[in-house]
């Protein structure tokens, strides 16, 4: 009785903690453009790459497209002249003879994390005042820079970044990648940002100015770190500067993935969390509806059953005695349960169409339990290990975030 109290009030509360998110999510003018684009002022836009995708063409022409009244001048960084990445370039600035754009080799290795080495070669070669970091896979509207740049209005905003969405899970393992991120790593930001004012950046494109990142010490303080863009806004917010979200929704397009990859790409953002952030990740899972409301069911319905065991195929069954029926408390906690998930699936689809503004998404409100749950493993991984494989190479976290590389052995 008392663990079906336990889990009868944990379901509650990740209810609470999911009805929260769907207010947050409501009151943010997603999508919503500026009315106002007199202010332009000029900026670079940092693009560090590495490798050649099938969409990395029409990611990269989308920055060379834009509509921006300023000056804007484009630097791609390689840290290999040989790249497949150096012709797309090239070609890309053929094709667009009046964009100021410029492929630099930043062969010299500066820190442990590649990506922020090349951007610290780029940011010296860079002219203008405003700083754009984006990632090579990000496509963008054209109007993006100009809807980006507004709140550098404000003279008390030094950072501005924006939500942005798995735009082609081509795959299972991808989709269900893409409920983390669509439907609820968005929303999650803006309840958090409830509690206490944002402190951390999102990766996916970075606006600051040249003098709050010389404040903090530029990009060299940020090379031994793999999440970059959350000590980049920690650093900054710790000035006193604000950060801001704008409202525009880039696209981040990626190859085809199978479930190792999706997996290995969740547990790496997981156990990054979990070294910068080691309380409030704990907690997450408290937020986990799936998780709370199945465990309800089965504990409610244990109570009424003469054995609990696996099936010769392996799967788990639950036994009632003969002519017995299910008690009252055992039907309302699967009542319970049952409504919560499928309030979950409902609340997991509005909030991925409405960050894609794809309608498809309500055919996968199926995959949101799946999601929780698969989440349960990422949750626990991040705990049982502090190394991560990314850009091909092993590193191990450092309590606080830093990286150290794994030496292969000999």
């Amino acid at each position: 009785m008392l663990i079906s109290i336990v889990l009868g009030a944990l379901t509650l509360l990740s209810v609470l903690l999911l009805l929260w998110q769907l207010i947050t999510a409501l009151r943010f003018p997603l999508h919503r453009r500026v009315s106002e684009t007199a202010f332009s002022p000029g900026l670079t836009v940092l693009k560090p790459l590495k490798g050649a995708a099938e969409d990395t063409a029409a990611c990269l022409q989308s920055w060379m497209a834009q509509n921006y009244p300023g000056k804007v001048q484009l630097l791609f960084g390689v840290a290999d002249e040989q790249d497949p990445a150096c012709e797309v370039v090239r070609e890309l600035m053929r094709q667009n003879p009046n964009v100021d754009a410029e492929l630099i080799v930043a062969s010299d290795l500066l820190g442990a994390n590649p990506k922020v080495s090349t951007l610290a070669h780029l940011a010296r070669r860079s002219r203008h005042g405003i700083l754009c970091v984006s990632d090579a896979d990000v496509r963008v509207p054209e109007d993006f820079l100009i809807n980006a740049v507004a709140p550098l209005r404000d003279a008390g905003v030094d950072l501005v970044n924006c939500f942005y969405q798995l735009a082609n899970p081509t795959t299972l393992a991808m989709k269900w990648e893409a409920i983390a991120v669509n439907a609820d790593f968005w929303s999650q930001v803006l309840q958090s940002n409830t509690i206490r004012p944002q402190d951390f950046a999102l990766g996916a494109v970075m606006l600051t100015r040249r003098e709050a990142l010389a404040n903090i010490g530029g990009f060299e303080s940020l090379l031994d770190y793999l999440a970059d863009d959350y000590e980049l806004g920690q650093r900054i917010a710790a000035t006193g500067a604000r950060i801001e979200l704008s409202p525009v929704v880039v696209e981040c397009w990626d190859k085809p993935k199978k479930f190792p990859e999706v997996w290995q790409h969740q547990l790496r953002w997981a156990r990054t969390i979990r070294a910068c952030e080691p309380w409030p990740y704990f907690f997450s899972v408290l937020s986990n509806v799936t998780l709370w409301a199945l465990l309800l069911m089965l504990l409610g319905m244990a109570g009424n059953t003469s054995g609990l065991g696996f099936s010769d195929n392996g799967f788990l069954i639950l036994t009632l005695p003969q002519g017995t029926d299910l008690t009252i408390p055992c039907k309302v906690t699967v009542v319970i349960g049952l409504a919560a998930i499928v309030l979950r699936m409902v609340i997991g689809s509005m909030l991925a169409m409405w960050l894609t503004r794809k309608k498809s998404y309500f055919g996968l409100c199926w995959l949101v339990p799946v999601k929780d749950l698969l989440q349960v493993g990422v949750w626990l991984g991040a705990f049982l290990g502090n190394t991560v494989e990314w850009g091909g190479k092993k590193f191990r976290i450092q309590r606080g975030g830093e990286i150290r590389p794994l030496q292969p052995p000999e």
